[in-house]
Parts: structure tokens; C-alpha cells; sequence
């Protein structure tokens, strides 16, 4: 359905939207359902959680549409509502844990079956790995490896300044990278190797 209709640019989208085509909504569900999906399964999400969250976001996207500064970073205006709808979620809730969010991931690149199979079960120990680091280190790699943010949209988001981005970022990667060698020196960089 929409995969037919020429790319029409975020800012542009979202005038139109406003201004009454409302059909058009879709097109930013599909861009990011599956990104949203993933960031909150990453930041501890069951997957039926994650389901109804991303839907709970998507309507908020759509009420505060007309109340978003033109110009500005799209993608890090959804995350933030994103981040902040789960961060609530987790306030009246019990901590979920990550456990099998290979959702959180794309699939393997094609190759052999045993290195589709490898590549998922390091997948799957990172995703189990990341559950066990702080939220804010978390969170930043979850924003920079999995939806290709940048450190100025990641500060905007978390709060942190792009200082405090970095150094999370570094010592996310550095705890995850001791926990992944403890397991057995599975590489970080060939599970997410495109």
C-alpha cells in the first residue's frame, strides 16, 4: 500500500497531516513501527507490552502532531515519546526483563544456516547481556545502534548532554563488551555486522 506512493518528506508529511489528510498517519506508522517496537523491547518491554506501548505512542505522535517544532528532528521527537511512555510504564509496573528480544534486532543477513543460526544466538546474548547495564548506558546504545541516532538527538531524548552522551556510550560499550567476554569473547561488532 504505501511502499508504492514516493517518499514524501517528514516536515511536509506532517503539514499535510495537519491540515487534514489524516490517511497520510500511516505512512509514519510505517515508517517507524518497527523501531519504536524495538527501543521499547530494548528498554525491558515484554513483547505484548512493547505491542500495546507502540500503539499508545503512535496516538500520542498523532494528538501532539500539530504541537511539534517544525524543523526539528522527527525521529528524536517519536523516540522521546517513546522513551518517555516506557519510562512511565516502568514506573507503574515491576522492571521487566529483555529476555528474547531478538525482535530488537534484524534478521541475519543472508548467508549459510549456520551463520544465520550463530548470528542469532549472539544476537540473542547481546540483547541478555544489554538487560544487565544501567538504564542510561542502555538507553544510549539501544538509540545509537538500533535506531542510528545522532548524539545531538540522543541528548535531547535522555536529557544528557552530548558530553554525557559520549561517555555513556563509551562505557556502555565497555561493560558490554566485559560481559560478552566473560561469556566466551562473542563480538559485538559480527552479531550487528550488516
Amino acid at each position: 500500500m504505501t511502499q508504492h506512493m514516493p517518499e514524501i518528506p517528514e516536515d511536509e508529511l506532517v503539514r499535510r497531516i495537519v491540515a487534514g489528510e489524516k490517511q497520510l498517519f500511516a505512512i509514519i506508522v510505517d515508517r517507524y513501527k518497527n523501531k519504536v517496537f524495538g527501543l521499547l523491547r530494548g528498554m525491558g518491554a515484554s513483547h505484548q507490552d512493547a505491542q500495546d506501548l507502540a500503539q499508545d505512542v503512535f496516538i500520542r505522535v498523532y494528538r501532539y502532531l500539530a504541537t511539534r517544532r517544525e524543523g526539528s528532528s522527527f525521529s528524536a521527537w517519536i523516540y522521546t515519546i517513546a522513551v518517555n511512555r516506557m519510562r512511565d510504564f516502568i514506573r507503574q509496573q515491576k522492571p521487566v526483563m529483555v529476555a528474547d528480544a531478538l525482535e530488537l534486532v534484524e534478521a541475519a543477513e543472508e548467508g549459510t544456516p549456520e551463520k544465520t543460526v550463530l548470528q542469532q544466538e549472539m544476537k540473542r546474548e547481546i540483547v541478555q547481556q544489554l538487560d544487565r547495564l544501567p538504564e542510561a548506558y542502555r538507553l544510549v546504545l539501544l538509540l545509537k545502534y538500533t535506531n542510528e541516532l545522532s548524539y545531538e538527538e540522543i541528548a535531547r531524548i535522555t536529557g544528557m548532554n552530548q558530553l554525557q552522551v559520549r561517555n555513556a556510550l563509551y562505557r556502555g560499550k565497555k561493560a558490554l563488551r566485559k560481559q560478552m567476554d566473560r561469556k566466551g569473547g562473542l563480538s559485538i561488532n559480527e552479531a550487528y555486522s550488516k
